[in-house]
């Protein structure tokens, strides 16, 4: 059987190329960069056969990355909704209506028409992963749009998968806690806020959030779907 081909958003880096690389060896890759060029390039370059795409998600066209994803693979099989905008928010006070809609298009909206566009070629089998967040259930003081648009989606992966459950068609997500940043480290002094909450004293890894992706695309989680699972260390248990 040839390898299941998976489209994942954002996979240039951070989580996202965490996940690619977890796949990599054994799932045909279609990845999706936005301002990350150089690092699609390396990616690729270390697993030749992926497929980089450029894609603003903020104004995304979902069905050509459907698309594309087909017409160089031949198939899709499995979707991960990585990309993510966390951007720095004003005070309530100094509400930005623009800036607030683009994060809700990129975390919310967008995952939404992606897995709307790729309906009809979702066989029997296939798997939706979506990335949320901890800043779902425990929204940040100084983020509430982005925590908001992270429980939307965790609402959408449940009704989605309602809704394509009988289809064959899983759909569950992963909410990461804060993570390690190569490519942006944490201030100690903040990362130390966060370890002081954690059960496991530690922060969660890129590589912890691949590996529960990459089993709820297996068809070792044939039977779980609807599900929010989290990975953080144990976040404020």
């Amino acid at each position: 059987m040839s390898r299941p081909v998976v489209l994942i958003t954002g996979g240039a880096r951070g989580i996202g190329r965490a996940i690619a690389g977890t796949l990599a060896p054994d799932h045909a890759i279609a990845l999706t960069w936005h301002s990350a060029r150089d690092a699609a390039d390396a990616f690729c370059a270390a697993h030749p056969g992926t497929l980089a795409l450029r894609a603003d998600l903020s104004d995304p066209d979902p069905a050509a990355l459907i698309a594309a994803t087909r017409d160089h693979f031949g198939r899709l099989d499995g979707i991960v909704n990585n990309a993510g905008l966390i951007a720095e928010e004003p005070p309530l006070e100094a509400f930005d209506l623009a800036a607030a809609e683009r994060i809700m298009r990129v975390n919310a909206l967008a995952p939404m028409a992606l897995i709307s566009a790729a309906v009809p070629h979702l066989g029997v089998g296939a798997s939706i992963v979506n990335i949320t967040s901890i800043n779902a259930r425990l929204p940040p003081v100084a983020a509430p749009v982005y925590a908001a648009s992270k429980a939307a989606l965790e609402s959408l992966t449940i009704a989605c998968a309602k809704t394509l459950g009988p289809r064959g068609v899983r759909v569950n997500a992963v909410a990461p806690g804060a993570i390690e940043r190569a490519h942006s480290p944490r201030p100690p002094d903040l990362i130390r806020r966060f370890t002081d909450e954690t059960a496991l004293g530690r922060l969660a890894e890129a590589d912890e959030v691949a590996r529960m992706v990459r089993f709820l695309l297996s068809d070792a989680a044939s039977g779980i779907t609807g599900q929010i699972i989290e990975v953080s260390a144990g976040y404020r248990l």
